[in-house]
């Protein structure tokens, strides 16, 4: 097996410069849950050369309707070990790691990436990458679904901070949106690390409305 032939409907759509310049790209996925696990299978078959994937919680039976990396049989196993293993058996060519740890704990391993990406579910982590990002100068995507809707920003030279995010569970979740808006980080991602163009610091809100109608709105963020 080669990585052309591997990588083939990826290196017709932008040649093999692109495609090996991935191969020297590292990024963290902050959460291995139901983003994490999608942004996962995602990315780490796209040619990324390096994937850190941090998550301290064990697969339990309610999530494993919208955590797409995980059966029934991977109850009570540790999330990255399940993601990391899983991803390896569809793609030889990446470095893939499990990081069995909470963010904060993994902030002061002062690893060095092209990207970070949120695939959490709590304000105070997301805070957390924010301060990390910046300190590091890499920037960073935020993801978060809840019902039928969804949020994605780029962090470039904004903050999260700069508007306000309710800090509570969700009600409920569909399983379809939690693909949905962890698609649309990995196509961010994947964008940038290839060389492409990405929209930077702009909010996008993604929603069905009563009519069942998707709608997408745009919101630009101040720079710091």
């Amino acid at each position: 097996m080669t990585q052309e032939k591997y990588f083939h409907r990826q290196i017709q759509l932008w040649g093999d410069e692109v495609q090996e310049c991935l191969q020297d790209k590292k990024i963290a996925i902050i959460g291995a849950g139901g983003l994490g696990s999608s942004l996962a299978l995602a990315l780490g078959t796209s040619g990324i050369g390096h994937i850190d994937i941090v998550d301290f919680d064990k697969v339990s039976l309610h999530n494993i309707h919208r955590q797409i990396a995980f059966t029934l049989k991977d109850q009570d196993k540790y999330k990255a070990k399940v993601v990391t293993s899983l991803v390896k058996s569809k793609n030889p060519f990446v470095n893939l790691k499990s990081i069995i740890s909470t963010f904060e704990e993994f902030s002061h391993l002062e690893g060095k990436y092209d990207l970070i990406i949120d695939a959490t579910d709590n304000l105070q982590t997301r805070i957390q990458i924010d301060t990390f990002a910046k300190k590091q100068s890499t920037p960073w995507i935020y993801g978060s679904v809840e019902a039928w809707h969804g949020y994605v920003c780029f962090f470039e030279k904004s903050s999260f901070n700069s508007f306000n995010v309710s800090d509570h569970k969700p009600a409920g979740i569909t399983a379809p949106i939690v693909m949905h808006i962890a698609s649309l980080q990995a196509n961010l991602a994947l964008r940038y690390l290839a060389g492409l163009s990405v929209a930077k610091d702009k909010l996008y809100y993604l929603y069905f409305d009563d009519n069942g109608e998707l709608i997408t709105q745009k919101f630009g963020l101040p720079k710091i």
